[in-house]
């Protein structure tokens, strides 16, 4: 799903129950709110966290952050009353867990599509079970498919250490070669991929590691668990003055009469093909930076 470049370098999850943070979110510096009835809900309460998340939407103006609703799968008891409140809210993506196989993902595009939603709602899947990481190619290549919704991979790595049994200790050491995986992927499929989230809000010096090794293995952007983690996460995946600057010129020196409709030009000394524009507005994105 070819959608416009928006920066997704800190990605908040909220639990739809918890009101005095649901309050809190149009005054945060987060790129994304991830509003959670899945993991962050007691089976006892999703019911009342789909209400209470329909009611909060429905008054709460979108400031400028991307909403994300995160619903339960498809396969259990409230997935597909999630999915159904969630399309109706009109959020920017919904994000499913879980996902296993490409199946998983085409589920609920048809169901969207049977509803006539517009492609806009896009389709995010986590990448959290032995399985997903084995079928990572075909997931990721839904991408290229228009008609899929699919613009993102979302890392749960507490469940993929829980499934798996390997240590989480050593800076992820034993993580890491999935984790490349899952970024490799989603270059593969034209897609955003977000690192999983750190369980230690209170240590923000390791978090902040975390954030520079996520960024350094390509990843768009982190999941969070608390506000505190907002800032070190927008340093670490923001780009740098230089890459700025360098990007702007690349999108001006392709916005000139001249070189309107180019797929090569010349700038700066060198030869600059459209994929360079491409890789210049998404660099923009991700610092908050309007693009020509």
């Amino acid at each position: 799903m070819q959608t416009a470049p928006r920066p997704r370098r800190s990605v908040l999850y909220v639990p739809a129950t918890n009101d005095k943070a649901l309050a809190k979110i149009a005054s945060l510096a987060c790129d994304a709110v991830i509003f959670d009835l899945e993991d962050a809900v007691a089976p006892e309460e999703k019911v009342t966290a789909r209400r209470s998340l329909v009611r909060f939407l429905s008054e709460a103006g979108r400031a400028d952050k991307e909403f994300v609703i995160r619903i339960n799968a498809l396969a259990g008891e409230w997935g597909r009353d999630d999915l159904e409140a969630a399309r109706a809210l009109r959020p920017d993506a919904i994000l499913l867990p879980k996902v296993d196989t490409p199946g998983d993902i085409l589920e609920a595009n048809d169901i969207l599509d049977a509803a006539e939603v517009p492609p806009e709602l896009a389709l995010w899947a986590m990448v959290e079970t032995p399985r997903a990481v084995l079928n990572l190619g075909p997931i990721a290549e839904l991408g290229r498919d228009r008609g899929a919704r699919l613009a993102c991979l979302v890392v749960g790595t507490n469940d993929l250490v829980k499934e798996t049994g390997i240590s989480p200790a050593g800076g992820r050491q034993w993580l890491v070669p999935w984790l490349l995986q899952i970024v490799l992927a989603a270059r593969a499929g034209g897609l955003d991929a977000l690192d999983g989230v750190s369980n230690d809000f209170r240590d923000l010096d390791a978090f902040a590691r975390e954030c520079l090794q996520g960024a350094a293995m390509g990843f768009d952007g982190k999941t969070l668990i608390h506000p505190a983690q907002i800032g070190a996460a927008n340093a670490a995946f923001s780009p740098s003055g230089d890459a700025v600057a360098e990007a702007e010129r690349i999108v001006a020196a392709f916005a000139t009469p001249e070189n309107a409709g180019k797929g090569v030009i010349q700038a700066d000394g060198r030869m600059i093909e459209r994929l360079h524009l491409d890789q210049a507005r998404k660099l923009l994105a991700r610092a908050g930076r309007g693009q020509a």
